[in-house]
């Protein structure tokens, strides 16, 4: 680069390769400083310079080097205020500090501006080469984080989940305009349906994506653990405490906290979370000074928490907290469009990660996976193509491969109904019975065999769907 306060350096002369280098920028406004500074760190970095703050600003926004060796004493814009230019536009990028024995507790200052560390002069050769190898590594890190985290981000789009759906759409466009707020979100499904990946994928759409999401199952720790888990304990607070510990809420501030299961929290620690969606502060056991968080909280249970409300199980005030944006992931059985989606899906990646050939499915055997009614949803779909291609023969996936239960699934009714009664291969009402017996029969699963909801939810009364039940042969679990 030639341009008015900058220098750069013959690389031909040097003899390496710039590339293999780091690149440090050198800030100073004396000629025989950055001459000095060329001759002893040429053979170790790529180097450029600059004379003054407004230079090293543009510089570095351009050239993003590995490190920054700025002078505290500049004309113009000082050191401390270059710092502060710097630190805003390029955060991640180091900037090591140069100071004169009494400008040290300026480089104090610097420090605390968020310099990365600071070299006096006359320099110690080997301080400052090995300070400024510890910089660029530092950034080489940090570029690799953030290059990791941007990765992570790209996975998780809502357009990378497969759900071509209606309701999955529906789904994608409400998160899609709640992700970027704070909101609390409730995830409803039934278990295995993704409400997991669909937390992640609102935090890594988020402000918070640059920090890592807390997933928390509420239903996987004792009862007497969970409290402290979440919000942390003083020592002393009861035995074996013996020292004081950050809860998950606590390590969690600036990012995103999952509750996964939130229905099965005790009710002494439904109090506690509800303190902290009201006031954004909680207590640690035995403390008792209270600790301020910001914190996004994402629930999700596969319980019906309205109804724990209505009948005591859950907080009725905590409830209406959670449920401040809610959605429903309806269960695989109800979205069998997405069923051969995800199965090409899972097989790719499932190969990719076990480092095996990728199988095909057979026509046959999408149509047999597409009548069974998946009651561990994706997650079973998921171990299903996994187990298929660890056990893998040559050639598509066949239909005897598959678990014998799969394998005798009756078709849903109604899938071939119209094309059997018109050919004569079944009755109007025959197939009007089949029709509605599948249709009782899933509404019954879905509430968890309670007969009043699944009156209310089909638009009759307990007693005619009783009766329509007993005259169906639909039995009650």
């Amino acid at each position: 680069m030639s341009t008015q306060g900058l220098e750069s350096v013959d690389e031909s002369s040097t003899g390496a390769t710039p590339q293999c280098r780091p690149r440090v920028l050198v800030v100073d406004d004396e000629p025989g400083i950055r001459e000095s500074l060329r001759i002893i760190l040429r053979d170790e970095f790529d180097l450029s310079f600059a004379e003054t703050g407004e230079d090293a600003v543009r510089i570095a926004a351009a050239d993003r080097p590995d490190a920054v060796l700025l002078d505290i004493v500049l004309p113009g814009m000082d050191g401390i205020a270059t710092l502060e230019r710097l630190r805003l536009e390029l955060p991640s990028t180091p900037v090591v500090m140069v100071t004169a024995t009494r400008t040290v507790k300026t480089a104090v200052t610097a420090i605390k501006l968020g310099a990365y560390d600071y070299v006096q002069k006359p320099f110690d050769l080997d301080e400052l080469r090995i300070l400024l190898g510890n910089a660029a590594r530092t950034s080489a890190l940090q570029r690799e984080v953030d290059e990791l985290r941007a990765a992570v981000g790209r996975r998780y789009q809502f357009g990378n989940i497969v759900g071509h759906a209606p309701a999955m759409q529906d789904i994608f466009r409400t998160l899609s305009l709640v992700a970027p707020l704070r909101t609390t979100v409730l995830i409803t499904g039934e278990s295995g349906t993704g409400k997991e990946l669909i937390a992640r994928a609102l935090h890594y759409q988020s402000p918070r994506a640059g920090r890592p999401m807390t997933a928390i199952n509420c239903a996987a720790i004792p009862e007497s653990l969970i409290e402290s888990e979440l919000f942390g304990h003083e020592r002393g607070s009861f035995t074996g405490a013996d020292a004081r510990k950050l809860g998950q809420f606590e390590l969690a501030n600036g990012s995103t906290i999952f509750l996964d299961e939130v229905g099965e929290l005790h009710p002494s620690v439904q109090a506690k979370l509800l303190r902290v969606l009201e006031l954004g502060e909680f207590i640690r056991v035995g403390g008792t000074r209270p600790v301020s968080v910001d914190v996004r909280i994402v629930a999700a249970s596969n319980r019906n928490l309205e109804e724990g409300s209505r009948d005591g199980t859950f907080r009725a005030d905590l409830y209406y907290r959670l449920n401040v944006v809610s959605v429903h992931l309806p269960p695989l059985r109800e979205r069998r469009e997405d069923l051969p989606l995800l199965i090409k899906h899972f097989a790719r990646q499932k190969a990719a990660e076990l480092g095996i050939e990728e199988r095909a499915f057979s026509p046959e055997t999408i149509d047999l996976l597409l009548r069974y009614r998946w009651p561990g949803n994706v997650r079973e779909l998921e171990n299903l193509v996994e187990r298929l291609l660890v056990l893998a023969v040559p050639g598509a996936v066949r239909s005897e491969e598959l678990p014998s239960g799969m394998r005798q699934a009756p078709p849903p009714a109604g899938r071939d109904a119209r094309a059997e009664v018109l050919l004569g291969q079944k009755t109007l009402a025959t197939a009007v019975d089949d029709f509605e017996r599948d249709i009782i029969e899933e509404a019954l699963e879905q509430l968890d065999f309670n007969q009043t909801r699944a009156a209310e939810r089909l638009g009759t009364t307990r007693r005619v769907l009783k009766y329509r039940m007993d005259k169906l042969g639909i039995r009650d679990r």
